[in-house]
């Protein structure tokens, strides 16, 4: 029987680990070793870890645990319940454990953008994130993809970071008038046309080619595509979803069952890697405070 049970090796995962670990609670986590951020060279907007390789900055979080009460499982978790008071988890060999309590930090997985030529920059010059990777694409020609009104907003955002930035709607035409009126205010170029491919050298973007054959300058891409839920363990465990899809967290990460939190960016919509660590050391702060009154007499 564990004190926590932690399914997810992230950012948020690790910051409650780390702080459960110092209260000397036993733990175990899992870490299924995919990661939202695997395309990606570098992290941003940590501070002192500015620019840190995500694995680099994963290994050096292993370190840190390594003098805790803390156990590590390379495993996926497949299934979850709430059992007799107890949370009962089961990974990909049928293997099942116990905890007290249960911490979710499964992340999601972003809707990449289904363009042909795109893997080779997916996480180099195509992102989801300008907070994260904007300031290395600055004062370049930025595209903002996402299809019919999805991605005006982050175009517009795009503005802070370059004054040539294009939408594309790959296709699909249903800005409304007063989209159209305020990117053009701001000097947003607006391009409908389907896109045929996308080019470049090596890593980095260069150009979008529509159908019929125009080409557009674009150095990097911000894609506005959606995204989804990891693991369908938050439906598993009954926990209530926000319209936006992300499970529902109340006062310091609890959810809507009793013992059950969720950190991270499975829960929130300021998906950043430092909130997503804080996050998890806020959920960890609660679950020991309820644990030491759960065992006081």
């Amino acid at each position: 029987m564990y004190d926590v049970t932690i399914i997810g090796g992230g950012p948020a995962g690790l910051s409650a680990a780390l702080l459960l670990g110092r209260c000397m609670r036993k733990i175990i986590l899992f870490d299924s070793g995919e990661y939202r951020n695997s395309w990606s060279d570098a992290m941003h907007a940590y501070l002192t870890r500015d620019g840190i390789n995500p694995r680099k900055f994963l290994n050096v979080a292993h370190l840190d645990l390594e003098k805790y009460d803390f156990e590590l499982k390379q495993k996926e978790i497949i299934g979850a319940r709430c059992a007799g008071g107890f949370f009962e988890v089961t990974d990909s060999d049928q293997k099942v454990y116990l905890s007290r309590k249960l911490l979710l930090a499964t992340g999601i997985r972003d809707r990449w953008p289904q363009i042909p030529g795109i893997e080779p920059f997916n996480g180099k010059s195509v992102h989801h994130c300008p907070y994260c990777d904007g300031w290395e694409h600055k004062n370049t020609a930025l595209g903002a993809y996402g299809k019919n009104r999805d991605a005006v907003g982050s175009s517009l955002s795009l503005k802070t970071w370059s004054s040539d930035v294009t939408l594309f709607t790959d296709g699909t035409r249903r800005l409304r008038t007063a989209d159209i009126q305020v990117l053009e205010r701001n000097k947003v170029k607006i391009v409908t046309a389907a896109i045929e491919r996308v080019e470049g050298e090596g890593t980095r973007l260069q150009r979008v080619i529509l159908k019929g054959g125009a080409s557009v300058a674009c150095d990097a891409i911000f894609f506005t595509t959606g995204q989804d839920q990891k693991t369908d363990l938050g439906q598993q465990l009954s926990c209530d979803f926000t319209s936006k899809g992300v499970i529902r967290t109340y006062h310091q990460q609890q959810t809507n069952v009793p013992g059950l939190y969720v950190a991270g960016d499975a829960a929130r919509d300021m998906q950043l890697v430092i909130v997503a660590a804080a996050e998890g050391t806020k959920a960890g702060v609660m679950i020991n405070k309820e644990l030491q009154e759960e065992f006081r007499l």
